[in-house]
């Protein structure tokens, strides 16, 4: 990638297929450097879909899709692992190895993304859970934590390698209101520091709070709405039958369940999460 240029994602022209059906046609979007930007619609819009495009999940036929510097109508096989590292991956239901501790399932991605120096992984691993707020939880077992707890791990785990760009696939889907807040505060910050986040949700409360730009997704089609254009953005999801969840705008900051001030996020603490299927048969 060009270190002149802001720009991380570019799509021109975009057709999205799975098993021949068209999910998505002619799509057209970017996000910069440091952008916090939303992707809204129904269940079954295309909103995945689109994000497995971004990571190489699907291919690209028809159209062009720049990310992070690679041309992905012509990327390798062999280069998809490292346009990966570049990408922290945040799911809806937290991918974490629950047979491993916090510290283990951090360690597990360093060692597989090219790690080796134990004193070098223990110091990210620290950096990355304090970064998040979750320091003393590093030898839980996820069955010991909350849903709130595992999905500031799972950011935690996202930041990993460094990468520019952090995907968020519906990250609040399995949260109560207040441990959902809490983790979209956390990804603002990390925009806020540097870091560009691309987040699918279908909570609206979220757009009063945490300012972005707005993609809406509907009848094969992806509509950039814009940060002055969030009321209609809302209005035509409404529209569309989304659920509609509130947050408190008094308050500028996330709150936690213990009433601390959320984490402050060091921009260069931030790591990344990477796909590891590939590389971990090489793990001892």
């Amino acid at each position: 990638m060009d270190e002149n240029s802001t720009l991380l994602v570019d799509v021109k022209g975009l057709n999205i297929y799975q098993d021949d059906k068209l999910i998505l046609q002619d799509v057209n979007m970017h996000v910069n450097v440091g952008e916090f930007v939303y992707l809204i619609g129904k269940v079954g819009s295309g909103k995945s879909s689109l994000l497995k495009t971004l990571y190489c999940e699907l291919p690209v036929a028809e159209g062009d899709v720049s990310v992070v510097g690679y041309d992905l109508k012509k990327i390798k096989n062999s280069k998809i692992p490292m346009l990966r590292r570049k990408i922290g991956m945040v799911f809806q239901d937290f991918e974490l190895m629950n047979d491993r501790s916090v510290y283990e399932n951090l360690r597990f991605v360093l060692r597989a993304t090219g790690w080796k120096d134990k004193q070098e992984i223990e110091t990210r691993i620290n950096e990355v859970l304090k970064s998040v707020g979750m320091l003393d939880k590093k030898m839980s077992m996820p069955a010991q934590l909350s849903g709130g707890e595992r999905q500031s791990v799972s950011v935690a785990r996202a930041l990993l390698n460094n990468p520019p760009i952090i995907f968020a696939d519906e990250p609040t889907g399995n949260l109560d209101p207040e441990s959902a807040d809490v983790i979209v505060g956390l990804l603002y910050k990390l925009s806020q520091s540097g870091k560009s986040v691309l987040m699918v949700t279908h909570n609206h409360g979220f757009f009063r709070k945490y300012s972005g730009r707005i993609y809406t997704f509907g009848n094969q089609t992806v509509t950039e709405q814009g940060d002055n254009k969030i009321a209609i953005a809302i209005d035509d999801l409404d529209d569309m039958g989304t659920p509609v969840v509130d947050f408190d705008t008094e308050s500028s900051a996330p709150s936690t369940s213990s009433g601390s001030e959320m984490p402050e996020i060091n921009s260069e603490n931030n790591v990344q999460m990477q796909s590891v299927e590939s590389q971990s048969e090489n793990i001892e």
